[in-house]
Order: C-alpha cells, then structure tokens, then sequence
C-alpha cells in the first residue's frame, strides 16, 4: 500500500537535508564537478529543481518535459547560476511540488513520466524522494549512500530490483543484504541465477549505477551489467 503522504513527508524532510549541505557551500563549490559525469554540482541542483517542476507537470495532466531537447537545455542554462539563486530555485520549486501534491486528487490515478512510462499518482512522491536522496549523494558533499534513511533504502532497492525484473539484459539475480532481506531480479538473459550480496547500501549503489559493485559478494557467474536507468 502506498502511502503518498508519508512518502510527501519524506521528501519535505530530504529537501531540507538536501538544501542545509547546500547552504553551507560557496559560489565555487556550485562549479565544481559533481559524481555524475559531466556534470557540476550546478547541473545537479538545476536538475533538481526542474524535476520538481516536471512532477507538477505530470501531477496536472502535463507533458513532464517538452521534450528531452528542453530539458537539457534548462538544465545546461541554469548550471552556472550563484549558489543564492540554485537554492533559491531548488526551494521554490519544491514548494510549488509539495502544493501540488496537496490539491484534492484522485491518488489511483494513471499517470504517464518520461518515454511512455507509467505509473499511479501515489507512487509521485516517493519517485520524487528518490531524486532528492541519490542526487544528494551525487553532489559529493558529505552524504553518502550509508546515509541515507534505512526505509529508503529498503524500498529504492525494491524498486530497482522490480524495474530490472525480466529484463532481457540482465541474467536472473537473488540479491541479499548483509540483514537478511532479499529480493530477486532479472531473468530476461540467460545464465544464473547469480547471487549477489553485501551491504544494502552497496546493493543500492550497484542497483542506482553509483557503485561498480566492488565490495559484493558475487556467487553463480560474473556480476550482471545493468542497463542504464
């Protein structure tokens, strides 16, 4: 059961995690080059403000982005910014998402992402969640993949292991935390089933592509190649 108000409340409080690290930087920081290739610390938080934005689109019957053309190109535009006016954007477009959330709704309701993709409006905020969180961690700032909330990571490995599930990249794959959770995935390629356990923040790296898998323990073939998210 999905529980959109929480997962609301979720990502009011990442943001705000998110934007006190921010806070503390300087406009040379803003430059300098993030964990994702290509991008600064400035692309990452002008994306973050547009995906705000591009939910609120999604939430009221919108295309998310004009197109992909369009979003690059915000997001390219608005990297250089100050460090002032990337906060001030990063928090005013998270008000303008959380007000959206916050009109009367029909939670069960279809609605279309990116390329076709699909999901419940009730699932919104929590995919909202996952962007403040992992991109956070992109910034390269402090926080880190063991940071993150522990109901966080349990349901963002969940998700991954349910979005690479049949796919036919990737050999089927039992993953298990060091805790004892489990979850299983793939099974679209031949070979397996491989077994892949460690840390879940590990399983959660390699899952996100921010981790190369190194540190997991791997039985039943070679590690799978993730196709790319």
């Amino acid at each position: 059961m999905i529980d959109h108000a929480h997962d609301l409340a979720s990502v009011q409080a990442a943001t705000e995690r998110l934007l006190s690290a921010v806070d503390a930087l300087d406009d040379a920081a803003v430059t300098q080059s993030s964990r994702l290739p290509g991008w600064t610390r400035g692309h990452v938080l002008a994306h973050l403000a547009r995906n705000a934005d591009a939910l609120v689109n999604v939430l009221q019957g919108r295309p998310m982005y004009v197109s992909g053309e369009a979003r690059d190109a915000d997001i390219a535009q608005g990297a250089p910014r100050p460090l002032g006016e990337q906060l001030a954007d990063v928090r005013e477009s998270a008000e303008r998402f959380r007000a959206a959330c916050a009109a009367p709704a029909d939670w069960s309701r279809t609605v279309e992402l990116r390329n076709g993709v699909t999901d419940r409006a009730a699932r919104v905020p929590f995919r909202r969640w996952i962007e403040v969180e992992l991109h956070h961690v992109d910034l390269g700032i402090g926080y880190e993949l063991e940071d993150l909330p522990a109901e966080f990571v349990e349901r963002e490995i969940d998700f991954l292991a349910r979005r690479f599930a049949g796919h036919r990249d990737v050999p089927a794959t039992d993953l298990t935390a060091d805790d004892g959770r489990s979850w299983s995935t793939g099974g679209g390629a031949g070979g397996g089933p491989v077994a892949v356990g460690g840390a879940a923040a590990d399983l959660l790296g390699w899952l996100a592509g921010r981790r190369d898998g190194y540190g997991l323990e791997v039985k039943g073939g070679a590690l799978p190649a993730l196709p790319p998210l």
